[in-house]
């Protein structure tokens, strides 16, 4: 069963949920799981092929898998991290996946304390913001420096995520741990854009 969130534009919009007509697609889930056992990085990385590990660069395995498609930090403490995954679900099979790669490597991983830590969506209002508007009239929020990043960046307080906006209409969403912080923030977001569309002359 596909993930309706991928399948964009033939899934008719719940605009009781999403009044916008926008839905948020989710582009990366972080999430953490504890092995609860302590890790030999070298064995891991000299018998598992699709590891890297490069002590002096960073004290982690680097582990990718291809379905799905993501990418775990595996530290000796038996901490891990799993990124890349496109929903929730998703990311928490690619962290069992890795979990049971330790565990047939001769560890005794276990799964615990399973949790999102950062939620990444994006979308396309399609059309024009001035941000140098929105930056004025949202200064508590915003903090917009071309020169430095071309976009804004808008802290949002409730839901606490952050926001940020292109000129070309582009938003990228951070900061969520469940997905409807994503969807709640846009829609708070949305109005302002109006708000602050560019009329093309």
């Amino acid at each position: 069963m596909a993930d309706p969130q991928s399948m964009e534009g033939t899934e008719p919009v719940d605009v009781t949920k999403h009044p916008s007509g926008i839905v948020p697609t989710l582009q990366n889930i972080v999430s953490t799981v504890n092995l609860d056992c302590k890790l030999d990085l070298k064995a891991i990385a000299l018998q598992a092929r699709n590891a890297e590990y490069n002590p002096k660069r960073f004290a982690a395995v680097i582990m990718r898998i291809r379905e799905p498609k993501t990418t775990a930090l595996i530290f000796a403490s038996g901490k891990m991290v799993c990124t890349g995954a496109k929903s929730e679900q998703q990311s928490k099979l690619a962290a069992r996946k890795y979990a049971r790669i330790i565990q047939k490597l001769g560890f005794p991983a276990k799964f615990k304390d399973f949790k999102i830590q950062n939620i990444v969506g994006s979308c396309d209002v399609k059309f024009p913001i001035r941000l140098e508007g929105l930056a004025y009239a949202h200064g508590a929020f915003s903090s917009y420096e071309p020169e430095l990043f071309p976009g804004l960046i808008y802290r949002m307080k409730q839901p606490k995520i952050v926001l940020l906006i292109f000129v070309s209409g582009k938003i990228v969403l951070t900061g969520a741990k469940v997905r409807d912080e994503t969807y709640a923030a846009f829609e708070n977001i949305y109005p302002v854009l109006n708000e602050f569309r560019k009329v093309q002359q």
